[in-house]
């Protein structure tokens, strides 16, 4: 065995920057490239690993290897794991096997038992998987054999746009120190981006597509027990994390999947319950959380209507006493002069149905929300765009292209300039401006001379 090596290894190559592979190795080269990247750049190792519930301090040491063959493997030819990274600090050693595929390749449920029994019988704490593949979270594989086997070695999950966005947002807000590092980050930027790492975002709908929406359109009944449903989940599933970081790219920072906290312990009851909502109401939800915005970004797609859905839900101003000073509150911070598909939904106190306006109606005539409601004081408003898409709903390639246009569009011409309302800051008194206005003393006087 190589003096270099862990003791775990009897065979393995340290993570190379520059390999020299065959030209058809794609994911050897892949690998080699991010685990030497995730060794050499500090803050690139330190998010990546914070992902996976690893930190890593000043003292921290990180070492990568490739093509690595373990000491307790049988047939190690045909159950080689493509790498393993190890942490180590002054009081603990973590180890992770590495398992990538690119292009069309699926991560191989087999294979990855395989690698969790390696695992096992060698201390290694956990897998991690990378691939085209998305995960909501690292935590939360997309592959449900995986997330549902009885192992108790973990199995994290990063897709190839995942790392590539934490690689984007590192290089553009400016966060490596060490220029050195910089290049060395950008260049990984570089390839990761290029068509021939065969490394690419989520772009097409599954068949099943097509047939839920013919299903829906015909008046049929959505069977949640169906593959078709199962399919166009997990589909669905796999652009909303897509599309989360396009958002994260294009407004340099982390935009995540709003989800209920069970969703986001439970993927299989994420499932369970969107099977439900899709049969009942015919429609795919999901809302992005952006830092510092008004609110939630939702986002609904409706197989009955064909359209999609894109809006915000913004609190009334309370400082404002009547529904025309509240939405002309709102419609200040709407910079457009007209914008066709842009609509204004009110809400009203207790059970009082919701109205709902175009944008171009209420700025032409802001007295119209009080008809039938006058006696009444609005207390929020959404403000969604309401794309029709007809025929392109259900075609596979061009709804995924109408979704990714009509999100980010929403957001940087609509979303981006709303501001949640805030209740102002207590003001201090005129009769109480200095301490001794409100001493025991002044308190017993002003309460001696109180009246009802």
């Amino acid at each position: 065995m190589d003096s270099h090596l862990p003791n775990i290894l009897i065979q393995g190559e340290s993570s190379r920057l520059f390999p020299v592979l065959s030209m058809n190795s794609k994911e050897a080269r892949a690998t080699s490239i991010l685990l030497a990247c995730l060794v050499f750049v500090d803050e690139f190792g330190a998010q990546l690993l914070a992902t996976v519930g690893q930190k890593r301090g000043k003292l921290t040491k990180i070492k990568s290897f490739t093509e690595v063959v373990l000491k307790d493997q049988n047939e190690p030819s045909s159950n080689r794991p493509d790498g393993l990274v190890i942490l180590t600090t002054s009081t603990r050693e973590w180890m992770a096997l590495v398992e990538t595929k690119v292009g069309n390749s699926k991560i191989n449920v087999e294979q990855v038992e395989r690698y969790r029994t390696l695992a096992k019988n060698n201390d290694i704490d956990c897998v991690i998987t990378i691939s085209n593949q998305f995960a909501t979270t690292p935590h939360n594989h997309p592959v449900q054999e995986i997330r549902k086997s009885k192992s108790k070695i973990p199995v994290y999950h990063w897709s190839w746009m995942s790392v590539l966005t934490v690689t984007e947002l590192l290089v553009i807000n400016k966060e490596i120190t060490d220029e050195t590092q910089l290049i060395l980050l950008n260049e990984l930027r570089r390839f990761l981006s290029h068509e021939s790492t065969g490394i690419r975002g989520f772009d097409r709908m599954p068949k099943e597509w097509a047939i839920l929406n013919k299903l829906v359109s015909t008046g049929g009944e959505i069977d949640i027990k169906s593959h078709e449903v199962q399919a166009v989940l997990d589909s669905w599933h796999q652009e909303t994390r897509d599309l989360s970081l396009i958002l994260s790219r294009m407004t340099g920072v982390h935009v995540k999947e709003k989800l209920i906290r069970k969703h986001l312990q439970s993927p299989n009851q994420r499932i369970k319950d969107e099977k439900i909502f899709l049969q009942k109401n015919y429609q795919l939800c999901c809302s992005f959380e952006v830092p510092d915005s008004a609110g939630p970004i939702q986002v609904v797609a409706d197989l009955r209507r064909r359209t999609i859905e894109v809006g915000m839900t913004l609190k009334a101003p309370e400082d404002r006493k009547s529904t025309k000073a509240r939405i002309n509150w709102l419609l200040r911070q709407i910079k457009s002069e007209e914008i066709e598909d842009l609509f204004i939904r009110i809400n009203w106190p207790g059970s009082s149905v919701s109205t709902q306006f175009s944008y171009n109606q209420l700025k032409d005539d802001v007295a119209i929300v009080g008809e039938g409601k006058k006696h009444m004081v609005s207390k929020g408003f959404h403000v969604f765009y309401s794309k029709r898409l007809g025929p392109r709903f259900i075609q596979a390639n061009n709804f995924i292209m109408d979704i990714e246009t009509i999100v980010p569009e929403y957001y940087s011409n609509i979303g981006s300039n709303l501001s949640a309302w805030k209740k102002p800051a207590p003001k201090i008194h005129k009769d109480r401006t200095s301490p001794e206005d409100v001493s025991p003393d002044a308190i017993t006087e002003e309460a001696d001379l109180f009246q009802v």
